[in-house]
């Protein structure tokens, strides 16, 4: 036993020389295996996202629908979605305005995008206070207008350049201090690079640092193994339509005088050969010759790649939590279902609730800090994601209606108040419930008659 085991340590150990790392243990590195990164870092997802369509889709509709709208930000909670301007405060209008000046909620749009990218995302807050970046901020004068700008950052374009490590400090173990390099990311942007405060950023996150996870970290194997597939099956088709030929030399061909009847010395008969068949398959030349040797085509037979492409989609969409008919939208030829639309909206209104909300809250309560906005308990208010649209709506009243009807008699199992509701409207007042009757003159003009001819 001992003896057989022996031997079988020696084939393992010379094996292991002849392949490394695969008959070392039992298991193997798959991500070795599968060419997939050890580690990821920012470039490298942000590359993905720049060139893979599947992931820079996974991350724009996740932003397109959870930002569907803008927010309301609000003195007082109620339904500002309903209320609309003529319900608004005046400093309610006042912030509106001076939000959409600033394109705010698009710009903080932008951010959420990228901090769906990059572990975090930064959003930098310009203020008229006189003061460089680097320099902490107290009070800014001029109230809204304190706010001059808001710059959505990547996370390569913003990182930390100096932590707190004073265990005493009410922020140890945050950022004391970022740099801001605006061409880290892109080159064709600005080229604005400077020192930033932190009282100057908003750290865009699930949990508010920089200690976050990119949505496409979890399916980034998949993301790989989608452009393995597509390249590889792209890459076989253009070879089977290139067509190279491939030479076979006849044994007794002679090739001195194949290269004598092309004019070239025999050691460049290689060489002339490649360019004959360069120029064949460009269609410089008609005829391609090949005395004393055969011309095959070397064909290859690639399987059908949609199944295998089909696996790693559904992989990538099972990691960011998205139906996979949404993700690809009608490039598969079928609708996505009313219970993937109705999941995918509860996901985002998860998402608005655990995520963006607390975001916006944390830069509501910074500019309430510095003087920007007045110190309320400031409601930010939504419209609902899962909400009816208003064709169901009406449908859902009309069987309600239908329902009374065919209950008959005095029997009703919803009221009006009850089907006016469903679709959002309000209670009728008692004036309002009942069409006024036409008058005599009504009637006449109606029937060219009047009433007494009617009678008579």
């Amino acid at each position: 036993m001992n003896k057989l085991r022996l031997v079988v340590n020696n084939a393992v150990r010379r094996l292991d020389a002849m392949f490394p790392g695969y008959f070392a243990s039992a298991k193997h590195n798959h991500y070795k295996d599968f060419g997939y990164p050890e580690t990821l870092n920012f470039s490298q997802l942000y590359a993905m996202y720049t060139r893979n369509g599947i992931a820079q889709a996974g991350v724009n509709k996740t932003v397109l629908k959870t930002w569907q709208d803008n927010p309301f930000l609000l003195e007082k909670e109620r339904d500002g979605s309903e209320a609309g301007q003529s319900d608004e405060t005046t400093l309610e209008k006042q912030i509106r305005q001076r939000f959409d000046d600033l394109r705010l909620w698009p710009k903080l749009s932008e951010a959420d995008g990228m901090s769906l990218v990059g572990a975090y995302s930064g959003v930098i807050l310009r203020f008229a206070d006189s003061k460089l970046f680097e320099e902490p901020v107290d009070r800014v004068p001029g109230g809204l207008d304190g706010l001059v700008e808001v710059i959505p950052a990547w996370e390569g374009q913003l990182t930390v350049s100096q932590w707190d490590t004073d265990e005493r400090s009410e922020s140890y173990g945050q950022p004391k201090m970022f740099q801001f390099n605006e061409s880290a990311v892109d080159s064709k942007q600005q080229p604005r690079s400077f020192v930033v405060h932190p009282d100057r950023v908003i750290v865009w996150s699930k949990n508010g640092t920089v200690h976050g996870k990119s949505i496409l970290e979890p399916g980034y194997n998949d993301l790989l193994t989608l452009e393995k597939v597509s390249g590889a099956g792209g890459e076989g088709f253009w070879k089977n339509a290139k067509s190279a030929p491939v030479l076979e030399v006849d044994p007794e061909a002679k090739l001195t005088e194949m290269a004598r009847m092309m004019g070239v010395p025999l050691d460049e008969l290689i060489d002339k050969m490649n360019d004959q068949v360069e120029d064949w398959q460009k269609g410089f030349d008609k005829l391609l010759m090949v005395q004393g040797m055969e011309a095959k085509t070397l064909g290859i037979t690639l399987p059908s790649p949609e199944h295998f492409f089909a696996i790693a989609l559904q992989s990538f969409a099972a990691s960011i939590n998205m139906p996979v008919k949404i993700l690809v939208g009608m490039q598969t030829g079928e609708r996505a279902s009313k219970e993937d639309a109705d999941e995918w909206a509860l996901t985002n209104m998860s998402r608005r609730n655990n995520y963006v909300i607390p975001n916006i809250r944390t830069l509501v309560q910074r500019l309430e800090r510095v003087g920007i906005l007045p110190e309320r308990d400031w409601f930010v208010d939504w419209t609902d994601l899962t909400e009816s649209s208003m064709s169901e709506k009406i449908e859902r009243a009309s069987k309600m209606a239908d329902t009374n009807q065919k209950m008959g008699g005095d029997v009703y199992v919803f009221t009006d108040d009850e089907i006016r509701a469903v679709v959002g409207y309000e209670p009728l007042k008692d004036s309002e419930k009942y069409r006024n009757e036409p008058t005599d003159e009504e009637t006449e003009g109606a029937l060219g008659t009047k009433p007494k001819d009617i009678e008579q």
